[in-house]
């Protein structure tokens, strides 16, 4: 009882009492924004600026998915702003590391070298100001999110992923991927 009583005692102290909002986004995201599906992206560690801005560009209809757009509307500024907190103040973890295959991810690796991927995703690609933590993410979500920026189903400000997403063919697409799925996530903070 003991641990029960000090789990749910920590569980009010980091967010307030049950339940948490951030606790109707466990279903996709996983337990404390940590993914065990690799069809979602895993929010432990993102920088809470990117979170927000990914909530409103949902609820705004910038992004587009079935599940996050109505989701996202139905959420005031307080709440955003709550959650995005919340999740960068988790430690991120790696998602699920893809069955090995060194070949590939050292084309990956190159991929991402040749491209200039850290000048925005940051040092270990943990995330930076300009883009989000890539390290750690699950393979399929990467591929899937390379995709919809390659074929424009999913556009950043600057149109920076998606000129750099037109260029790579599907094997660099699943190359960059690969290695990215297989790199140990670490902080932005971490990461300098």
């Amino acid at each position: 009882m003991e641990a029960l009583d000090q789990h749910y005692a920590d569980y009010q102290a980091d967010g307030g009492a049950w339940p948490q909002l951030q606790d109707s986004c466990a279903l996709c995201h996983g337990e404390r924004g940590q993914s065990n599906n690799a069809q979602y992206a895993s929010l432990a560690g993102l920088p809470a600026a990117y979170i927000e801005s990914q909530l409103h560009a949902f609820a705004e209809g910038r992004r587009h998915s079935p599940q996050m757009s109505p989701l996202a509307a139905s959420l005031s500024d307080q709440q955003i702003q709550s959650l995005a907190a919340y999740f960068a103040r988790r430690t991120a973890q790696t998602t699920e590391r893809p069955a090995d295959d060194s070949a590939l991810a050292q084309s990956g690796q190159v991929t991402i070298a040749a491209k200039g991927c850290a000048s925005c995703h940051g040092e270990g690609l943990a995330g930076g100001p300009l883009g989000p933590r890539l390290a750690g993410q699950s393979e399929g979500y990467l591929i899937d999110q390379l995709n919809a920026f390659k074929h424009g189903q999913r556009q950043d400000p600057a149109q920076a992923m998606n000129a750099i997403a037109s260029t790579l063919s599907a094997e660099e697409i699943r190359a960059t991927a690969h290695f990215l799925a297989g790199q140990a996530p670490a902080s932005p903070q971490a990461a300098k």
